[in-house]
């Protein structure tokens, strides 16, 4: 079993940054691949970023390739998010999840956060 909680959400001008993290418990987080989703109202939840359990390989919708970076430390149980040049339409609910593969696919995911507002004003 695996829980999540995420933080670092909040209100920021287009063109800032924010750095969203993820914290697990249990000792399996290592295990674990991780990935960020997000969900604006009205719309699906779409795929953000993952990484591998390893922090080897990381994986990115094309519509944040280069402004977003996905980290992981181990040691600490957490995963991050860390956006810059943000723009309005990255306005949504961010999610973590956990899941034993890195994939763009929401159902392959096991566990799920709560998720963290972010809200970018132009």
């Amino acid at each position: 079993q695996v829980q999540l909680v995420e933080s670092g959400g909040g209100l920021v001008q287009a063109g800032g940054s924010l750095r969203l993290s993820c914290a697990a418990s249990g000792r399996t987080f290592r295990s674990y691949a991780m990935g960020w989703f997000r969900q604006a109202p009205g719309t699906e939840r779409e795929f953000v970023a993952a990484i591998r359990w390893s922090g080897g390989s990381t994986y990115y919708a094309d519509s944040v390739k280069g402004r977003i970076t996905i980290s992981r430390d181990n040691g600490k149980n957490t995963v991050y998010l860390q956006m810059n040049s943000l723009k309005p339409e990255d306005t949504a609910v961010y999610y973590c999840a956990a899941g034993l593969v890195p994939t763009t696919h929401e159902d392959r995911y096991d566990y799920w956060g709560q998720g963290t507002q972010v809200t970018v004003s132009s």
